[in-house]
């Protein structure tokens, strides 16, 4: 895998301009979905919490959970950023997974920052409480296909 590669350097598809894509992973707060290898063959696919740091697209998930199983056996990933209000849009690609153990706390703190809207939660102390078992998975995108239909749906929500 090639770090040094720039985000604006990866084939890209679609209606926006790269700072248009960079701007919706930052913004954007629905939850990313991976689509993974299950051990019986099939997809599965896991909604997961993320950020993203200009370059890769982060997230955090407790160390013994199937995705991370999943992942082990195959780094290779889909993802899907995508509203699910009108208008649709959103950006889909295909990327590489690495896990790092030792940032698991960094990437979950960061996360929960990003959904949790009632610090102090049940939820947020829930997550806390069990911090030093999260891994962190770095998506590392190899291309983006783009949609957006907003002029297409205008007037129709």
């Amino acid at each position: 895998m090639n770090r040094e590669v720039s985000i604006t350097e990866k084939p890209m598809r679609g209606p926006w301009s790269v700072s248009q894509l960079q701007q919706y992973l930052y913004d954007c707060e629905t939850p990313l979905r991976i689509a993974c290898q299950a051990a019986d063959g099939y997809p599965l696919i896991v909604p997961l919490w993320f950020c993203f740091d200009g370059q890769s697209l982060w997230s955090a998930t407790h160390c013994n959970a199937k995705v991370v199983k999943c992942l082990k056996r195959n780094p290779n990933v889909g993802f899907e950023l995508a509203n699910n209000e009108m208008p649709y849009k959103g950006v889909r690609g295909k990327a590489d997974v690495v896990l790092h153990s030792d940032k698991g706390s960094d990437v979950l703190d960061q996360v929960m920052k990003k959904y949790i809207k009632q610090p102090g939660s049940h939820l947020e102390k829930w997550l806390s409480g069990r911090k030093e078992e999260e891994i962190a998975i770095e998506l590392i995108p190899h291309s983006f296909s783009v949609w957006d239909y907003s002029a297409r749906m205008q007037g129709a929500y």
